[in-house]
């Protein structure tokens, strides 16, 4: 049986990718040990700290799931913070898993390390660079993951690894900054846009973990249930209108609002809308050998039902 060691572990994905290593030998990783169950084995772990390669190198994984990220800072959270989780900490676990033998590691990257172009293909497929966006924070820090984890492949090919590059994640009790456009009087859209989401189910994407960090191939992965949700389709489904603004009215709006506190966000944000990236899951689902049980639509009418709406 090997050992697995999973940061970020106390947050959704981590603890849903807990429930379904039962009886395996998982070392649990987080700031703080939160909703991990008392039963797993926890080590208290910072990935932006100095103590990444020693609690590596003590607990002797043979294999690293790391899941540290920030996905939505919390307010006052500067973007040289996320910085520090998203790519220093990966580098962290990158150098201490070379330093010290681990054989896999699994990264979950996410579809926006792609970005949000106009000239994105629809859908976007691995092979398809990963630009990202210096404007996201997010979308960037990705994109510099993902170039980080190409340059170990090249000069470290003895460890294996599975990165994951995950849709919006969607399952009971999930609230973030795009569940929250959702629960708006009217779905915000752009004008000549269909705003299109792919979204992955929270067990869906915890046994795509477990099977990545045992016998799953090594490789990338796009990550989502099948087709994706245009605003129209996601706001029939919610019986909710459709407001379309401009993109240049969208934008002004939002440069007047951030300066007075009334927005957290500027106008680089209205690309968030226009482009998002749609992924092709041929690859998780041909090569990797998992064909998520929702699709994209499935997924939703789950999170919309269990969230009242």
């Amino acid at each position: 049986m090997s050992r697995i060691l999973v940061t970020g572990a106390a947050g959704m994905v981590g603890r849903a990718l807990l429930a379904h290593l039962p009886g395996q030998d998982v070392i649990a990783t987080d700031l703080s040990r939160g909703a991990i169950p008392d039963g797993v084995p926890f080590v208290p772990l910072d990935v932006t700290g100095p103590d990444v390669a020693r609690i590596i190198g003590e607990a002797a994984p043979d294999t690293v799931v790391h899941l540290a990220s920030i996905v939505t800072p919390p307010p006052g959270m500067t973007r040289a913070d996320t910085f520090a989780v998203d790519v220093t900490g990966t580098g962290n676990v990158l150098a201490a898993c070379v330093a010290h033998g681990v054989k896999r590691l699994v990264v979950t990257s996410s579809g926006a390390a792609y970005g949000y172009h106009p000239d994105n293909p629809v859908p976007l497929r691995e092979t398809d660079p990963c630009r990202g966006n210096p404007e996201f924070a997010y979308s960037d820090h990705k994109r510099r993951v993902e170039e980080m984890l190409a340059t170990a492949r090249a000069a470290h090919p003895g460890l294996e690894q599975v990165v994951l590059r995950v849709g919006t994640v969607l399952g009971a009790g999930v609230e973030n900054q795009i569940t929250a456009l959702f629960r708006r009087t009217r779905l915000l859209a752009i004008r000549g846009s269909d705003s299109p989401f792919v979204f992955i189910w929270t067990e869906d994407l915890a046994r795509i973990l477990k099977r990545a960090a045992g016998d799953g191939p090594p490789g990338i992965y796009n990550v989502a249930g099948d087709g994706w949700m245009g605003v129209d389709e996601l706001a029939r489904a919610l019986g909710k209108p459709v407001l379309r603004l401009p993109a240049w009215s969208l934008k002004l709006a939002l440069a007047l609002a951030r300066p007075l506190r009334l927005s957290r966000y500027g106008p680089e944000q209205v690309r968030f809308l226009q482009y998002r990236p749609v992924l092709d899951n041929g690859r998780l689902k041909q090569e990797f050998g998992y064909t998520p049980e929702l699709t994209s639509a499935g997924v939703f009418d789950l999170w919309k039902k269990e969230a009242g709406l």
